[in-house]
């Protein structure tokens, strides 16, 4: 019932920053958790950050805190992700993901109900 597409990555420098966006269709996008994801080769996906539906809670990963900002535009139908101080490690392909069914935010990528295909973000030293 939604579909997301992911715009944004490309190569960066250490230090820079990126603007990761999302769109999603449907008409319901306001009733969705949002949640961005990224995945290193050969690792398990990793949570980054989730947005409520209002867009007025966030909640990050620990490493993410003070670096990552996660936002929504409903009148948009999108999500972004603000990306600055980037690090080598932070070298992944990211994904938006929408979750309908939580109350509240998640980190588990289980919970979640659609994801987009991905877009890659690569840090050079």
């Amino acid at each position: 019932q939604v579909q997301l597409v992911e715009s944004g990555g490309g190569l960066v420098q250490a230090g820079g920053s990126l603007r990761l966006s999302c769109a999603a269709s449907g008409r319901t996008f306001s009733n969705y958790a949002m949640g961005w994801f990224r995945q290193a080769p050969g690792k398990e996906r990793e949570f980054v950050a989730a947005i409520h539906r209002t867009g007025g809670r966030t909640y990050y990963a620990d490493s993410m805190k003070g670096r990552f900002t996660i936002s929504r535009d409903n009148a948009k139908n999108t999500v972004y992700l603000q990306m600055n101080s980037l690090k080598p490690e932070d070298t992944a392909v990211y994904y938006c993901a929408a979750e309908a069914h939580t109350l509240g935010l998640t980190p588990r990528a289980t919970d979640y109900d659609y994801w987009g295909q991905g877009t890659q973000v690569t840090v050079s030293s």
